[in-house]
């Protein structure tokens, strides 16, 4: 029985990777995109860790100064911050949106790759008051995943350089 269970699940991983599935994974970075920089008012924000950490796992470790770099990204705008939704009927917060917003342009020397452009992505949560700390960590939580979202998207914006 055990041989017969091994031998299909040989069989099935033929049969799928000669159909050419694969599981999604990096999309490759172009040559320009080797020794990137990121030029942020802020170091420190999700948006720009996240950025980081995903060019890092891309292959493209981030140039220590801008002259070294291969290209430039620029974070113009990186804000966060969260929207009252609507009230409960004894008039206290009911739901929050969080809203993530990112503007961002690319350049390789004095030649333009991504010209400025603007990414805004919302979630929101319900909020209950006897478990404000529990919702303060449901909308950090919100905001690092908005940031990884972002940072995704840029990165296939990248990819399509």
């Amino acid at each position: 029985m055990r041989g017969l269970s091994c031998g299909l699940l040989v069989l099935a991983l033929a049969l799928g990777t000669g159909c050419g599935y694969r599981l999604r994974g990096q999309a490759p970075l172009p040559a320009v995109m080797a020794n990137p920089y990121i030029v942020a008012s802020d170091r420190y924000t999700e948006l720009h860790a996240a950025l980081a950490a995903q060019l890092r796992a891309a292959g493209a470790p981030q140039a220590a100064t801008v002259g070294e770099a291969s290209a430039v990204i620029r974070l113009h705008v990186d804000d966060s911050g969260r929207e009252l939704l609507s009230v409960t009927a004894d008039n206290k917060p009911g739901e929050y949106e969080v809203y993530y917003t990112a503007e961002f342009s690319v350049a390789s020397g004095t030649t333009e790759l991504l010209p400025r452009q603007r990414v805004r992505l919302t979630r929101d949560y319900g909020y209950d008051e006897t478990a404000v700390l529990a919702k303060e960590h449901e909308e950090q939580s919100l905001r690092v995943a908005l940031a990884d979202e972002i940072a995704a998207l840029i990165l296939r914006r990248l990819a399509a350089l």
